[in-house]
């Protein structure tokens, strides 16, 4: 007998869950979108506000930020049910990204000095989000090939828990590792920036 089981309960509560069914035998459906927000400014201050004022609110801080990364894992697991024993027959896990950037209205506008300014911390607030996206990806990978590779139980219901407590522990290690990027990340920030910034300055002279 095959039995569907959909993977709600043991996700995370910082992540918010998007259940799609899938076609059964297919790799991770992983999707990205990119939204924007526009800010205003002629001066470093006012760029500086503006991010503040507008900047996306994230629920896990409380506070705006210069950018911001939605992730929503998600999924399907199949089981089948013998006389003797219960196995995984499909998993399918999704995973969808939403990621939140500024665009300046004024950049037309700027000095070179405060244009460079600003394309170098665009950039980088995009390749910090991106990251956030990439490690939310192999996470969705190691989650489906690791509920594939789950052996059989003696009851669904058994089978059940144990694909509870492996997406619950790796959804959990997922947070931990975005974690530990934003903290390095704001470690590192100042020198990065000043690192870039010479590098754009030199290749624009």
């Amino acid at each position: 007998m095959l039995v569907a089981r959909r993977i709600s309960s043991v996700f995370g509560a910082m992540l918010v869950v998007l259940l799609v069914p899938l076609l059964a035998g297919a790799s991770p459906r992983i999707t990205k979108t990119y939204s924007y927000f526009s800010i205003s400014g002629r001066t470093a201050d006012d760029l500086d506000d503006q991010l503040q004022k507008h900047g996306p609110l994230t629920r896990s801080t409380g506070f705006r930020h210069p950018g911001a990364t939605q992730i929503k894992f998600g999924g399907e697991v199949t089981y089948l049910e013998t006389d003797r024993n219960c196995s995984i027959g499909d998993v399918n896990v999704t995973l969808k990204t939403h990621i939140t950037l500024p665009r300046w209205v004024n950049r037309r506008q700027a000095t070179d000095t405060l244009g460079l300014i600003w394309d170098t911390l665009s950039a980088d607030i995009k390749r910090h989000e991106e990251r956030h996206a990439e490690i939310a990806r192999g996470y969705a990978r190691k989650l489906e090939n690791s509920l594939q590779s789950l052996g059989s139980r003696k009851t669904c219901k058994e089978l059940e828990s144990e694909v509870g407590r492996l997406t619950k522990s790796m959804i959990e290690d997922h947070d931990r590792d975005q974690l530990q990027f934003d903290i390095i990340e704001s470690k590192n920030f100042d020198s990065r920036m000043m690192r870039l910034l010479k590098n754009r300055s030199a290749s624009a002279n």
